[in-house]
């Protein structure tokens, strides 16, 4: 199984970019889909945006497209959240994980992914 740990979060201005990391051991990152998802207080966890395998296929939540890119170094087993144009409402703990189905589907659904990293908090101050 894949280990996960996150890293990148911060304070920032309403604004302002952050990239965050989640760095995988264990097994190789290929052989997972990929997502990010957050939560904010109070809320339950959604999803932020998925990657397939080859990093060639992307989607994205409404609220976050044009504004966060996901993307991944396989080489470097390493999946990243650029993150621009950063508001309030994207104050979170940001989660990533992996789903090690071979479906090809870039699930939304919190249950459809098996491994989960421990978090890194995001505030966004206005």
């Amino acid at each position: 199984q894949v280990q996960l740990v996150e890293s990148g979060g911060g304070l920032v201005q309403a604004g302002g970019s952050l990239r965050l990391s989640c760095a995988a051991s264990g097994r190789t990152l290929s052989s997972y889909i990929m997502g990010w998802f957050r939560q904010a207080p109070g809320k339950e966890r959604e999803f932020v945006a998925a990657i397939n395998r080859s990093g060639g296929s992307t989607y994205y939540a409404d609220s976050v497209k044009g504004r966060f890119t996901i993307s991944r170094d396989n080489a470097r087993n390493t999946l990243y959240l650029q993150m621009k144009s950063l508001k309030p409402e994207d104050t979170a703990v940001y989660y990533c994980a992996a789903d090690q189905d071979n479906t090809g589907v870039l699930y939304t659904r919190t249950v459809k992914y098996d491994y989960w990293g421990q978090g890194t908090q995001v505030t966004v101050s206005s």
